[in-house]
């Protein structure tokens, strides 16, 4: 698959999205280990992912190398399963529960604690949708453990500018509607929706996460950190 991929990445980014130059590679490697397949500190913008990191046995250190290899603006946009309770040892390495995505599942509060580890401060849900499990086998080996799709948004920033909690700075946003497909308003998380060209009372956090990140061009951010409220 690999090389299938790599034989055709120059025909697709010329062709296809008519790029003057090939930006796309294909590298071998794991997860938990992104140095060792040539990707070094602080070069990437951005890093997506679909329910990976529930399989890996290191989940810290994935999270811990996501960051790692991001530069100072860039974010972790990923959706993956997660629990509302930790999973005792059995469910966790039930070979069918693994397979389905659930006995990888990490307690979120357990994944917040992890980000915040590493660097991660303030991760931002997207969207969040109920699992429901039909199999009545797997049900009564689950009990009332509830599962969860959620994507979220992890931003790397320099150290300190994100705070633990949102705080009230009384600033302020203005979404320019500049995003190609979001002309008429931008979604950062589920409590954020900026109607273009409406201002919007923001917390010292999204503040940051406006004006600090790749979203900056496209927001106008009036207020600092100087007056809290």
């Amino acid at each position: 698959q690999l090389e299938v991929a790599r034989a055709h990445a120059e025909q697709y980014t010329s062709e296809t999205l008519q790029y003057a130059h090939c930006n796309m590679r294909f590298v071998e490697g794991h997860i938990e280990f992104l140095q060792r397949a040539g990707i070094e500190s602080d070069p990437v913008d951005l890093v997506i992912s679909n329910c990976v990191l529930n399989l890996s046995p290191d989940k810290p250190r994935v999270l811990a190398e996501v960051f790692r290899v991001l530069k100072n603006g860039g974010e972790f946009h990923f959706s993956d399963v997660y629990c509302d309770r930790r999973l005792p040892a059995a469910l966790r390495t039930h070979p069918v529960l693994l397979g389905e995505c659930l006995g990888g599942a990490l307690y979120v509060e357990d994944f917040k604690r992890i980000c915040a580890s590493v660097g991660f401060t303030d991760p931002r849900v997207l969207e969040c949708t109920p699992i429901e499990v039909h199999d009545e086998a797997l049900r009564e080996l689950l009990g009332l453990a509830r599962f969860f799709s959620i994507t979220y948004r992890l931003f790397k920033l320099p150290e300190g500018v994100l705070e633990t909690k949102c705080e009230d700075y009384g600033q302020v946003a203005v979404y320019k509607g500049t995003l190609p497909g979001s002309a008429h308003a931008y979604t950062l998380d589920d409590h954020h929706v900026f109607e273009t060209k409406k201002p919007a009372l923001v917390c010292g956090n999204t503040a940051a996460m406006l004006q600090e990140t790749w979203l900056a061009p496209h927001f106008t951010n009036v207020g600092d950190r100087s007056t809290h409220f």
